[in-house]
């Protein structure tokens, strides 16, 4: 059975496995990495496919409308924000029409995919979390990513949110890549691969790793190294610009021209 996640001793070792990882975590304080426990599996793999590649808003308004198209359910969840309503079950969203899906604003390949998470969840290929906790992270990303519309990325997620697994490395994830970069003052996001490799310090608590990788992705006065090359190539660029509205040469420029000009002077100080 995997191990459980021991944020003191997570702490610890982070801390003395990065000493840049260490002034994040500093600045951040104690990780506020929490297990959500009311889900199932099945339900926390069908709001992840409804909040795919949409903003929180509109996918949390999207969930209500999904969960209202079954008023004989009557469950509630009990969240870190108060009870909220229940979702369907894997048997309802079966029995229930495409188009009454689709009314709820998901699109036919998210409606296509939660009947076929609702399916595997009945054959039993989606576990249970009492079986999930006895499966290996890898198992439980081969298992799950038969589901249409999970991939390895939203399996990462569950392991780490739902399963509160300790050594969960996401490295496709753009939050982490560009708080990597911050930390790191990089002047691009690093390849996945890089994040791996550089990540086998922090092992066996990636997870607490992620959690202020996130953090540093959000901190505003923490910029990459890029961002500073274009605060020092803006004023370039201005002069550049200021020179050619006096340059008696550029003045007879075809409109056309001077567009162009422009165009690249404002490339090149990004």
């Amino acid at each position: 059975m995997p191990k459980k996640l021991d944020h003191t001793a997570a702490l610890e070792h982070l801390a003395r496995a990065d000493r840049r990882l260490a002034r994040i975590i500093v600045r951040s304080g104690e990780c506020r990495l929490q297990q959500e426990t009311t889900q199932s599996i099945f339900e926390a793999l069908l709001e992840s496919i409804i909040y795919q590649q949409l903003n929180g808003k509109v996918a949390a308004t999207i969930t209500a409308r999904v969960k209202a198209l079954f008023p004989e359910n009557t469950k509630r969840l009990r969240t870190r924000r108060g009870l909220v309503a229940g979702f369907p079950s894997p048997e309802q969203i079966l029995a229930a029409p495409e188009e009454l899906l689709r009314s709820a604003g998901l699109s036919r390949a998210k409606m296509l995919a939660i009947r076929d998470l609702a399916a595997k969840t009945i054959d039993g290929t989606v576990p249970t979390v009492k079986q999930a906790h006895r499966m290996s992270d890898e198992e439980l990303i081969e298992r799950l990513d038969t589901v249409r519309g999970v991939g390895r990325w939203t399996v990462e997620m569950l392991l780490i949110f739902r399963l509160a697994r300790p050594d969960v490395l996401a490295i496709d994830d753009y939050g982490l890549r560009k708080g990597f970069a911050k930390m790191r003052r990089l002047a691009e996001l690093p390849k996945p691969k890089e994040l791996l490799a550089y990540g086998e310090r922090w092992r066996p608590y990636r997870s607490v790793a992620s959690w202020y990788l996130w953090r540093a992705a959000e901190m505003k006065d923490l910029p990459m190294a890029s961002d500073g090359a274009k605060k020092t190539a803006a004023p370039s660029a201005k002069k550049a610009s200021v020179a050619k509205k006096t340059s008696p040469s550029q003045s007879r420029k075809p409109a056309q021209s001077r567009k162009k000009s422009s165009s690249r002077l404002r490339k090149n100080s990004r």
